[in-house]
């Protein structure tokens, strides 16, 4: 398979059929977006599934988090306390928002933010929390609820790893003040392009319908200052479809992940994230840690199987407070256990419909160099 390309993941589809045949009514219609009658379906749909009181659906996730800071109405210049630990938008979004990212160092075993280092960071001028649930991996939500309440500060969490994720038996969206989630074409259920905001205030609905439309309120009247944020109805179509198959897509990719596990947790220098038996998970990712005692470095290891056609991806080098754009401003931040990981961690491919014999070849070219 050296010839073939093998990418950390690849987007879920329904069948060509399945899709040609639920946009044919677009061609009656030619109602395209402004929120027709397949975006209203989906947000209806994934209340349901999500199981939460308020749904806001929005043309990607990075959108859906930045217009939920704002729509929280925190003074420019606020501080907002947040994982280096994650993609770039997270923390873009605090930043376009005018309020000061606060980075806390993240947890070795789960990559998710320390808790414990968060009180510490806490001023007169924090306004609320960003956590992620990087990889899934559930952040301790009980610990960062009571620090908010204590402190009366926001919480907004990163869920765009965690659709369909339920810890304790409650759906990861009901937790905070408001969740975030990614439709993007590389996550377990994707729109081609899509997000939503979710929580429970129907006001933060009103207020984010428009943010995102406008605040466009009738044919003659704005009444706010506004985006352009909606997803569009062939998008909603894709979501529809994926919706109807995105459980056999977790159940695929949990089958993929035990296998890994099997596999590769034996193996000297290779280590695996905890994870919490409470918590029902959705298997988006597969990272690894690469240990010293493995004879290649993260790096070695990462160009080895790129050479062998799998392509892995160094989730999340550099930190998001260590990247370009920040011009170095961050790089004194104490963020020692969040730097130890950005060198260490490797995400092997892992998509529904991956055929065994490709498992197979990711599993035996890293047991080879072992």
């Amino acid at each position: 398979m050296k010839n073939e390309k093998i990418f950390v993941t690849k987007s879920s589809m329904p069948d060509y059929e399945e899709y040609i045949e639920a946009i044919k009514p677009l061609w009656d219609t030619h109602w395209l977006t402004n929120m027709g009658q397949y975006h209203q379906e989906l947000e209806q749909k994934l209340k349901e599934y999500l199981g939460v009181r308020e749904l806001s659906l929005m043309v990607n996730g990075h959108m859906a988090l930045e217009l939920t800071i704002q729509a929280m109405g925190f003074p420019e210049g606020a501080e907002v306390i947040t994982t280096p630990f994650t993609f770039i938008s997270t923390t873009h979004a605090i930043v376009r928002n005018r309020l000061k990212p606060v980075f806390c160092d993240v947890k070795p075993e789960d990559g998710t933010i320390d808790e414990t280092k968060i009180e510490e960071l806490i001023t007169e001028h924090t306004v609320a929390i960003v956590p992620v649930h990087v990889y899934g991996n559930v952040c301790n939500v009980e610990e960062i609820q009571r620090i908010a309440d204590k402190y009366s500060l926001k919480v907004i969490y990163d869920a765009a790893h965690a659709f369909g994720v339920s810890y304790k038996g409650k759906k990861i969206g009901n937790f905070g003040d408001a969740s975030i989630f990614s439709f993007h074409a590389t996550k377990v259920f994707n729109t081609i392009e899509g997000g939503a905001a979710v929580f429970s205030d129907h006001r933060i609905y009103e207020t984010l319908f428009n943010l995102k439309n406008f605040g466009i309120r009738g044919e003659e009247m704005v009444t706010e200052v506004g985006a352009n944020a909606k997803m569009n109805e062939f998008c909603a179509i894709m979501g529809l479809c994926n919706l109807k198959h995105v459980e056999g897509a977790i159940a695929c990719r949990k089958d993929l992940c035990e296998e890994y596990d099997r596999q590769l947790r034996n193996v000297p220098g290779i280590k695996m994230f905890e994870t919490k038996p409470e918590v029902e998970r959705n298997y988006g990712y597969y990272p690894i840690l690469i240990e010293k005692d493995y004879p290649l470095s993260r790096d070695e290891l990462y160009e080895k199987l790129k050479e062998q056609g799998i392509h892995t991806r160094k989730y999340f080098y550099p930190l998001t407070s260590d990247q370009a754009c920040f011009k170095n401003k961050y790089r004194s931040v104490s963020l020692g256990c969040a730097r130890e990981l950005a060198k260490k961690v490797l995400v092997l491919p892992v998509y529904d419909k991956m055929e065994a014999k490709t498992l197979t070849y990711v599993i035996e070219s890293i047991r080879s160099n072992s």
